[in-house]
């Protein structure tokens, strides 16, 4: 997403100046050509020295630094960039962004670009909170900044409130969205992920070996292409991605309440979760004790939320199913796509190397009525960059 962009990353004369060595270093693992640009109270704080090992690339203090090749360097680097991000910004640079004053290296570059801008402000929760800075903060969304929040918590002054520059992971999400193609704008898109469980007493509950990774990854992707996410989630140890709406629900029954309150309003349903099909016919409000010799476990069937959503959904939603296999993938599959009546099945065979549950690649293989488009083994990211783009294909021919 970022390989090939080249990514500005502007440090300012905060004490956080420290965390944005990590975030420069996640963005070159990112594959982006990542320039430096600090001011002067900046380097008080961190060494140049430090950046430059990380990006290979120079950090240009002064403006006028005549020891770069011939080319006015703060213009050359605008034209380039794809992507700015100042963090931490402290409120000096905050105020002078916002009135288009530049006397430095950093200010003056920046008023050159033209590309996504983001800004992490960083400092005192007291000058955070002043109304001077926070007129300044809406006059840089009114320019079309993306102002990143800062989190809550203890200062490095010793006080505790909202100021503090957000961990590098936090920002390099944004960097990521922000930069990615948004094709998928104005779409509104359901995504479900993760296992139900089935409680049997307190204590025990069915469940299945599903991490809720494929689906996250869906959910991700699609946000960050520009679609109105709303994530339906059985319970995962995974962290909810950014600008995704999420939908907490536990049983098989709480999933199905959930995506029938949820459907009539999107545009795009993609059922990744691995839903129960049985639960106990019977719930204990107890914990069932251990007895001597063998016990019975009587099932009932679940919903059918796919096969629900076949029959329900409106003219022009487009539906997609996965189906997990162990014999007859093929075969399988394309009878759940005729069963449940949806557009796309992505199927996998649970004995494949490398795809299945918990793990982090998957290979998929995408079913729809007049096709069948194999996608060799590759990250779950990439896989559901590629299933997008399938569905974007068919969701808007006529």
């Amino acid at each position: 997403m970022l390989e090939g962009k080249c990514v500005l990353l502007g440090v300012t004369g905060s004490i956080a100046a420290y965390k944005a060595a990590a975030l420069a270093s996640a963005l070159v693992k990112q594959k982006a050509d990542v320039h430096i640009l600090m001011t002067q109270n900046a380097t008080q704080f961190i060494s140049p020295i430090t950046f430059e090992t990380l990006t290979n690339h120079k950090v240009p203090l002064d403006t006028f630094d005549r020891n770069f090749e011939f080319h006015v360097e703060h213009v050359s680097l605008g034209k380039k960039a794809d992507l700015v991000i100042v963090a931490p910004a402290t409120a000096n640079i905050i105020a002078k962004l916002a009135y288009g004053i530049a006397d430095d290296m950093l200010s003056t570059t920046i008023l050159a670009c033209q590309c996504p801008l983001l800004i992490a402000p960083a400092m005192n929760t007291r000058m955070y909170e002043n109304p001077v800075t926070q007129d300044n903060l809406e006059r840089l969304k009114k320019y079309g900044w993306h102002v990143i929040t800062p989190a809550a918590g203890r200062l490095a002054c010793g006080d505790t409130g909202t100021g503090k520059m957000p961990e590098p992971e936090i920002l390099l999400e944004e960097a990521l969205f922000w930069a990615c193609k948004k094709d998928l704008s104005g779409l509104r898109i359901l995504v479900t992920a993760g296992p139900t469980q089935e409680a049997l007493d307190p204590v025990r509950y069915l469940t299945n070996h599903s991490s809720g990774k494929m689906g996250y990854a869906i959910a991700q992707a699609a946000a960050r292409r520009g679609a109105e996410v709303t994530l339906i989630s059985g319970p995962t140890a995974l962290k909810v991605p950014a600008h995704v709406k999420q939908i907490p629900v536990t049983s098989a029954e709480d999933m199905f309440q959930a995506v029938a309150s949820q459907f009539e309003n999107q545009d795009i349903i993609i059922k990744a979760a691995a839903v129960a099909d049985y639960r106990p016919a019977q719930t204990s409000d107890q914990k069932i004790k251990k007895k001597d010799g063998d016990s019975r476990l009587e099932l009932c069937r679940t919903k059918d939320i796919l096969g629900w959503l076949g029959e329900h959904r409106k003219s022009g939603q487009f539906l997609c199913g996965f189906s997990m296999e162990t014999e007859n993938l093929i075969e399988n599959s394309r009878a759940k796509l005729a069963r449940k009546r949806v557009d796309m099945i992505a199927a996998n065979h649970l004995f494949t190397p490398g795809a299945g549950f918990q793990t982090d690649t998957n290979v998929l293989t995408l079913i729809t009525q007049s096709e069948e488009i194999p996608l060799p083994q590759m990250s779950k990211e990439k896989a559901a960059n590629c299933l997008l783009d399938e569905i974007l294909k068919r969701y808007q021919q006529p």
